[in-house]
């Protein structure tokens, strides 16, 4: 049986509870290493195994941070680009623009009225950007936890993958299920959350910070299109400390701690392993070797990278066509939901 046959099974069975996985990307660009190492490679691997798989280009969500309009056009392409050379088949999931979805924001509006303020304000991720706004955060920025749950329920997914600093947010999605399943009846499954194994990448030269592409330190963030050199001085400049032998403690040793941790990612060795390569080496020679190991993993991708952005009208077809799938799915689904508050 053919994907698109099974699809076509799984849209008639929405009363079901069928398989099926659900992830999204904010559009920010080519992604970085942590995205890729935590959150790209895991759904290449979920597209092999699950036959219902959508993966979301989370535009809406952007707009909760300042953007120009054509930058956010851009970032939109090369996400999309780089998501595509990093692995992930259309043909094995439906991968679309969430905007393109308008049940996603309708749906986020019906959830929104059944959703308590102070939860909102007690998650750490508000109060961390609202003070990066000057404690002028937005309504959007507010209630975009809601919208996530809604991008989840909306295609009734089962499970969620997601980091470590994304739980609480799909906490809230369970808790937004329940409630709206006392009040309407039984209607939506419990997402459950899929952790990445994937120790979480810090910044080269923060090491108590995550990998961030807002990061104000340009050699902090190592990106799946960097060039050879530009990856060579990022790894040549990541902070470490005073002793020289390579080991792995991520509580006193956190720069040293995170080179390992990258080094085990891109190679697919244990920790283990990995130290035992790098029995005999000093830190400043352990990072030309990390820093290689990121090369050979990331060349293949960074090229086709730049082949598919050559073609920005196939990347937008991608996206609409990924779209078409997912608002089939999502509408007999969104159908019931207008039915059961009332709207029809």
């Amino acid at each position: 049986m053919s994907f698109h046959m099974q699809c076509s099974i799984l849209i008639q069975r929405t009363s079901a509870v069928v398989d099926r996985i659900f992830s999204g990307i904010q559009p920010t660009g080519t992604p970085h290493l942590g995205n890729y190492l935590g959150a790209i490679q895991n759904w290449v691997r979920l597209q092999e195994e699950s036959s219902s798989v959508l993966y979301s280009i989370m535009d809406m969500h952007s707009l909760t941070m300042p953007k120009e309009p054509s930058v956010l056009r851009q970032n939109i392409l090369d996400t999309t680009a780089a998501i595509l050379a990093c692995g992930i088949d259309p043909k094995k999931c439906f991968l679309f623009r969430q905007s393109l979805v308008p049940e996603h924001a309708e749906l986020a509006w019906i959830l929104g009225c059944i959703t308590n303020v102070p939860r909102l304000l007690r998650l750490p991720q508000w109060k961390m950007k609202c003070a990066s706004q000057n404690n002028e955060g937005t309504v959007g920025l507010l209630t975009y936890p809601v919208l996530q749950a809604a991008d989840i329920l909306l295609y009734k997914s089962t499970r969620v993958p997601v980091g470590e600093d994304q739980v609480l947010h799909l906490e809230l999605a369970q808790d937004i299920a329940q409630h709206f399943n006392k009040k309407y009846g039984e209607f939506f499954p419990m997402p459950k959350a899929i952790l990445s194994t994937t120790k979480k990448i810090k910044s080269l030269r923060d090491p108590a910070m995550k990998m961030s592409k807002s990061d104000s330190q340009k050699l902090a963030t190592v990106n799946v299109a960097d060039s050879p050199e530009e990856i060579v001085l990022k790894f040549r400049k990541a902070v470490t400390d005073f002793t020289s032998e390579v080991t792995y403690d991520p509580e006193s040793r956190p720069g040293v701690s995170n080179l390992v941790s990258i080094h085990a990612a891109v190679t697919g060795l244990s920790i283990k392993e990995v130290l035992q390569q790098a029995a005999g080496l000093d830190t400043a020679r352990y990072k030309m070797v990390v820093a290689e190991s990121v090369i050979q993993k990331f060349a293949p991708i960074r090229n086709e990278i730049k082949k598919l952005q050559e073609d920005k009208y196939h990347l937008i077809k991608v996206l609409e066509d990924g779209a078409e799938k997912a608002k089939e799915l999502a509408a007999p689904i969104y159908q019931e939901i207008r039915r059961l508050v009332g709207f029809q």
